[in-house]
């Protein structure tokens, strides 16, 4: 089974990318974050006519998440956001069990700024979403999405520009680590440990062609499936096209 997770940064004028992204990498399973679009706007239609049917859960200009798997795969038990939220939350996470494997598609929030609320609220999430995930602990589970924080030094274009913001501060980095410390495994750099890879670029100051960069797209994975993990990697090919978004996707291989 193949499951990528990609921060789309808005479905709609993104629909040809992903669509014929979809014929080329051929995906079983597809994380989307950043939809950014209700409900009942969710391009339906055109993921079904692409051979994918969508669980998703979204809100107008801002987040949104989706699933989408492809038609003939099992799909079970469909949550949406964390335990707790309020109905008016920001739609940030949707789970399914896709034979036999539990996702959990997230987009954590950014944050704003060291000392806004924002940040705290990011900290305070990414300790729910540790409660969420603590049942799956010894089951086969995947959770991926924007993270929104990269892991280590190696995952950042820049430590000295990135150190002390919202996506490589020490507090949300130990947020991260005190979610792996569930087991769960980074899969990307548990296959590639010297691989200095990003996913995501700014769009400003030719950042992408700079190569200036973060890896803030994870997929995490328990032991128990990272055994059966043969490949994880990033495809640029879709941030090299005209008006992409500024996320790139991660694909994990599993047999």
């Amino acid at each position: 089974m193949r499951i990528a997770s990609w921060n789309v940064n808005s479905i709609r004028p993104r629909m040809e990318q992903l669509t014929s992204w979809l014929v080329r990498a051929r995906p079983d399973v597809v994380c989307l974050q950043e939809t950014k679009v209700e409900d009942d706007k969710f391009p339906e239609a055109e993921i079904g006519d692409a051979g994918y049917r969508a669980a998703f859960f979204g809100q107008r200009t801002y987040n949104g998440v989706a699933i989408l798997t492809r038609f003939g795969l099992g799909v079970d038990g469909v949550k949406k956001n964390l335990d707790g939220d309020a109905e008016d939350a920001h739609r940030r996470a949707i789970a399914a069990t896709i034979d036999g494997v539990r996702v959990v598609n997230v987009y954590v929030p950014n944050g704003q700024e060291l000392t806004a609320p924002a940040y705290q609220y990011k900290l305070e999430w990414m300790t729910r979403l540790k409660a969420e995930l603590a049942p799956y602990a010894d089951e086969p589970l995947l959770v991926c999405g924007d993270f929104n924080v990269a892991p280590e030094a190696i995952d950042v274009h820049n430590t000295k520009k990135w150190d002390k913001t919202v996506l490589f501060d020490d507090a949300v980095r130990a947020k991260l680590q005190d979610l792996l410390s569930l087991g769960l495994v980074d899969a990307f750099r548990a296959k590639h440990p010297e691989a200095k890879e990003f996913s995501w670029w700014d769009y400003r100051m030719g950042a992408y062609k700079r190569n200036w960069g973060l890896r803030i797209d994870l997929a995490l994975v328990t032991p128990k499936l990272f055994a059966r993990v043969t490949d994880v990697r990033i495809d640029r090919g879709p941030r090299e096209q005209d008006r992409p978004s500024d996320h790139t996707p991660v694909i994990v291989d599993i047999d």
